[in-house]
């Protein structure tokens, strides 16, 4: 009887035991960060994760996390099979709270920019864990993004190896951009209706990728995105005009033609027209540094020559 007991009290006394431990491993799988709008998020279940934003998507393949990854927006559209293989709740700005929860996610990790307020209050209110990823648009801010998005989903190795790459990338470009003696000015065109500009002043990712290219913003004296007045484009005088490939026929030069403020500006008059696809050019992930690179040598054609001439 009494050894019957004492086998009782022993299993008794490890199953205790072992539920202590499961518990406190539960515990420890849990995690309290700080996210970029400053709040506190504990973070437990990452097996579903709803991306939200062109760039955090484009992280977290590079990061081969894509596994986790169960449904996006529209903004995730590299590489071409996150937006082609993942439930899409639609356009990061224009979200609603009943789309995105529908699709059952355990995490949720959002730009800055995704909206409207309303739903994502509504979102952060929800039990589901929303992850704010800090989008400082710098090489610094690119290679922190990253690290902080890998420590989010347990993936701190890949992330500090992919950093580094893209400091590495950063540098390169550094080396190029100092090699540039007369600085071009740039102008960004993110929309152009009935003859009338939308163009992008300081704070914005245009200006910030111009300042990594070499360019100095044509309207850097505004701040943000700015319908151009007729009357300002002589002061202006961009050398050259940047904008976001429109898919449509014709030449590049098509749509800003026909902005009436920039029709006697250098770039019109010598058909200066660059366009590069959105994400690539302004979405600050891990092509960010190659992103500028590009559109550095569409700028100043000189410096591939010179960059080849070395390499021999």
């Amino acid at each position: 009887m009494f050894l019957r007991r004492l086998y009782a009290f022993e299993t008794l006394r490890v199953a205790v035991a072992t539920a202590l431990m499961l518990v406190a491993g539960s515990a420890l799988a849990d995690k309290t960060i700080v996210d970029g709008s400053g709040r506190k998020v504990t973070i437990g279940d990452t097996s579903r994760i709803l991306s939200i934003g062109g760039d955090i998507t484009e992280i977290l393949y590079a990061l081969n996390a894509d596994g986790k990854v169960i449904a996006v927006d529209t903004t995730s559209q590299h590489p071409p099979q996150a937006l082609g293989t993942k439930t899409n709740v639609g356009y990061m700005r224009a979200l609603s709270a009943e789309g995105v929860l529908s699709t059952n996610p355990t995490l949720i990790i959002a730009a800055k920019d995704a909206g409207p307020p309303p739903v994502v209050s509504v979102l952060q209110s929800s039990s589901i864990p929303y992850v704010v990823v800090p989008d400082d648009k710098t090489p610094e801010g690119v290679a922190a993004k990253i690290r902080f998005i890998a420590s989010v989903v347990d993936a701190e190795a890949a992330g500090e190896a992919l950093a580094r790459e893209v400091e590495s990338d950063f540098a390169l470009l550094a080396e190029q951009r100092a090699k540039i003696a007369s600085p071009k000015r740039a102008l960004f065109v993110l929309s152009v209706q009935n003859g009338r500009a939308t163009v992008a002043g300081t704070g914005t990712a245009a200006d910030a990728i111009f300042k990594l290219a070499g360019a100095v913003n044509a309207a850097g004296d505004a701040h943000g995105y700015k319908p151009l007045a007729d009357e300002a484009g002589v002061e202006l005088a961009p050398d050259v005009v940047v904008t976001m490939q429109s898919g449509r026929s014709g030449p590049p030069s098509d749509p800003v033609s026909t902005v009436r403020a920039l029709a006697d500006s250098p770039a019109l008059k010598q058909n200066k027209i660059i366009e590069m696809n959105a994400l690539y050019l302004l979405g600050f992930g891990p092509r960010c540094a190659r992103a500028a690179r590009e559109l550095m040598i569409a700028l100043y054609p000189e410096l591939a020559i010179k960059r080849a001439s070395a390499e021999k």
